[in-house]
């Protein structure tokens, strides 16, 4: 395994194992003597504290503020571009202090879940051609069946969010999520998340190494 460090996004439905697999990432990459580096999308889910941005994105996932798919779409990005270029909880600071970056979503979340419901051709453009946003150097998608990835959702005892109601098709995500790598250049490695921790987590490893 390269010791250049890299900029991993590991991306997923509501319930796939985001969570967990990243924090078993970390461990293996860390066994490996990589420096990891956790954070995630948007800022106000981070271990870190968020952009200004992040926590107004914060309430609208809470239901606190209505906001229009393009405006959403927005707010994303300019909390991705503060992710990005922040000197204290940036990505492009973390891979130059040495650090392995692993990141819970990404632009693909905002062209899956904003770009379902409004122009996701505009969302992807915003988002690729602007100059302050990095591309990864993988993205590991966890692809689970919508009806056991409710199931695992439903388990939650958190606060429900507007993409976690009842209301909301997860196949219809997963489904625009697909569909869309389909349309990118980007590295992008699609994994069975169906089976026991440890399972999955060796196939993000071995697409991580790969």
């Amino acid at each position: 395994m390269e010791n250049k460090p890299k900029f991993i996004v590991i991306e997923g439905v509501d319930g796939a194992g985001k969570t967990t697999q990243i924090k078993k990432l970390a461990e293996n990459l860390t066994a490996r003597g990589k420096r990891v580096y956790i954070t995630s999308e948007p800022t106000c889910k981070a271990p870190h504290d968020p952009t200004a941005v992040g926590s107004i994105i914060g309430d609208v996932l809470l239901g606190k503020i209505d906001m229009t798919p393009s405006g959403m779409a927005a707010l994303f990005l300019a909390d991705r571009i503060l992710h990005n270029t922040d000197e204290r909880v940036g990505i492009k600071a973390a891979l130059e202090r040495g650090e392995w970056v692993i990141c819970d979503r990404y632009y693909y979340s905002s062209f899956a879940y904003q770009g379902k419901d409004t122009d996701i051709d505009w969302v992807i453009r915003q988002n690729l051609d602007c100059p302050d946003i990095l591309r990864p150097d993988v993205c590991i998608f966890l692809d689970l069946a919508p009806a056991l990835a409710r199931a695992r959702r439903d388990e939650r005892e958190t606060a429900q969010e507007i993409f976690e109601r009842p209301e909301v098709k997860t196949s219809s995500i997963r489904d625009t999520f697909l569909s869309v790598f389909k349309k990118l250049d980007d590295n992008i490695k699609i994994i069975d998340a169906d089976g026991t921790i440890d399972e999955v987590a060796l196939r993000i490893l071995a697409a991580v190494e790969e």
